[in-house]
C-alpha cells in the first residue's frame, strides 16, 4: 500500500463519517422540530422493602417489577466449593470437624 492509497483511504473514510455525523445531526433536528423527540427523565430504581416477609425485597422501575426472595441459611456456592476444597488439604481437623 503506498501513499497515495492511504491517502485515498483516508479521505474516503472521513466522507462516510462526516456523512454519519450529519446525518444524525440532521435527524436529531427534524425530529425536535416536528416534536416527535421529548427528552424524558428517566427514574432511577427504587428498592421498596414489603413489611410481610424481611427476605423479600421488590425492586420496582417504570417498566418492570422484580421480587427477590432470600432463602434462610443459605450457604454462596463459593463458600461451599471453597469448604470441598479444603477438605482434601492434608491440615489436621479439617473436612468434617466443623459439623
Amino acid at each position: 500500500m503506498t501513499f497515495k492509497d492511504l491517502a485515498k483511504w483516508n479521505t474516503r473514510v472521513s466522507a462516510v463519517y462526516a456523512l454519519g455525523i450529519w446525518t444524525m445531526i440532521g435527524s436529531y433536528a427534524y425530529l425536535k422540530y416536528t416534536g416527535r423527540y421529548e427528552d424524558t427523565l428517566v427514574k432511577k430504581e427504587e428498592e421498596v422493602q414489603e413489611p410481610e416477609d424481611p427476605n423479600q425485597f421488590v425492586y420496582q422501575t417504570a417498566h418492570s417489577k422484580t421480587v427477590i426472595i432470600y432463602k434462610e441459611d443459605f450457604v454462596p456456592y463459593t463458600t461451599r466449593i471453597y469448604n470441598f476444597i479444603r477438605s482434601f488439604s492434608s491440615e489436621r481437623g479439617s473436612g468434617d470437624s466443623d459439623k
